[in-house]
């Protein structure tokens, strides 16, 4: 296993087909189980156009969009290596350039958009 590690920070949004539908804005999953992944991919396309033209900046939409208890950090992760993360959202972040942002990921947990951060 490489020692190279990558910081990155994320904005996921859960539905239906999260492998745990709920999180610390939806406890009880009301709003997650009835969210389809169209519904939550659409959302984040509008977010990721708002990163891109510089409208918005990611971590503050993470601190309240993102389902992820990132979000408490603007969605920073801080810094992992290989094998520690799911693997189609390890390919991305490792894929991605220092600042760049990616397009949808798909995982268990639901869809995000990544910033690779350092």
């Amino acid at each position: 296993m490489s020692s190279e590690k990558v910081r990155a920070s994320h904005l996921l949004l859960k539905h239906e087909g999260s492998r745990r539908p709920a999180s610390w804005k939806d406890p009880e999953g009301k709003v997650i189980k009835q969210t389809s992944r169209n519904d939550a991919v659409a959302k984040l396309n509008a977010f990721r156009a708002d990163v891109l033209s510089g409208k918005a900046q990611l971590a503050d939409l993470a601190a309240v969009h993102s389902d992820c208890n990132s979000a408490k950090r603007g969605g920073d992760l801080g810094w992992f290596s290989r094998g520690q993360m799911q693997e189609a959202f390890e390919k991305a972040t490792f894929g991605l350039n220092v600042g760049e942002l990616s397009d949808i990921v798909d995982t268990d947990s639901g869809a995000h958009i990544i910033m690779r951060t350092g």
